[in-house]
């Protein structure tokens, strides 16, 4: 299971803290970043067992939670532009008065509404949750959906794919095999995503590569090898640095 399921299948309390236990093993669900339970790590001369480390990772790299959960694409958090400013100035600790002076937004009784109007959706979001886990339990028909990547990028109806679906597209353009080559990159947009997340299994999760390793691991796949690779890049599948010297995975 990658780090985008096990955050989707998390609970309230699990995404809070931003790490799951998992057998000997803490797991970030940030980034799927793990370490083991029992070993001591050591940084800058302290040492950490693996739920501080872990904490750790997550405030060096990502500030907090918070900050990480604020900043996915709007589709996943369901906030307008609006809710998400409000959101980060109340975390700040900041009162009403001054949220209205930063903002320029009416007056402080306004900044009161919009507390009221989150709230209200905080309530709605609890119904709907436990509407939706109740319905789990009487939904037989329901297809498997392939979940949509935490640190996904315009989420749209690209990402609306069952796994039966993904099963055939896989099947369709990999004739011998996923571990094969690419048939045939001409397709549509929503099966290049299938297509595009299967090649990304390829590379290793924290590995650095540079651009000729990259491009000998996708010249395995397809010809097109800098086509296919600008397509993970914009799919947010690989990082890299400005200068193109190194890349890295962003999503198994």
């Amino acid at each position: 299971m990658d780090h985008s399921e096990l955050f989707w299948n998390a609970g309230i309390e699990e995404l809070k803290r931003g790490y799951i236990r998992q057998g000997e093993q803490v797991i970030c669900l940030l980034d799927g970043q793990r370490f083991e339970q029992g070993i001591i790590y050591q940084d800058q001369g302290v040492f950490y067992d693996a739920e501080r480390y872990m904490r750790l990772h997550i405030e060096r790299t990502y500030g907090s939670v918070f900050d990480y959960l604020i900043g996915l694409d709007k589709k996943l958090t369901g906030l307008t532009d609006h809710q998400n400013r409000l959101l980060q100035l109340f975390y700040q600790g900041m009162g009403d008065a001054d949220i209205q002076k930063e903002t320029g937004i009416g007056s402080a009784s306004t900044i009161r509404n919009h507390r009221f109007g989150l709230k209200e959706k905080e309530r709605q979001a609890k119904v709907f949750l436990t509407l939706m886990e109740l319905l789990k339990e009487k939904d037989r028909h329901a297809p498997a959906i392939v979940e949509v990547p935490v640190q996904a990028r315009m989420v749209d109806e690209r990402y609306n794919i069952t796994e039966n679906e993904r099963q055939k597209v896989l099947t369709k353009y990999f004739p011998n095999g996923t571990d094969g080559r690419l048939k045939t990159f001409k397709m549509q947009e929503k099966h290049k995503l299938i297509v595009l997340r299967e090649i990304a299994s390829r590379f290793v999760k924290g590995q650095i590569y540079h651009e000729k390793d990259i491009n000998a691991i996708l010249q395995e796949v397809y010809d097109d090898y800098v086509t296919v690779r600008r397509y993970m890049i914009e799919y947010n599948l690989l990082d890299r640095k400005p200068d193109g010297s190194e890349y890295w995975l962003k999503e198994s």
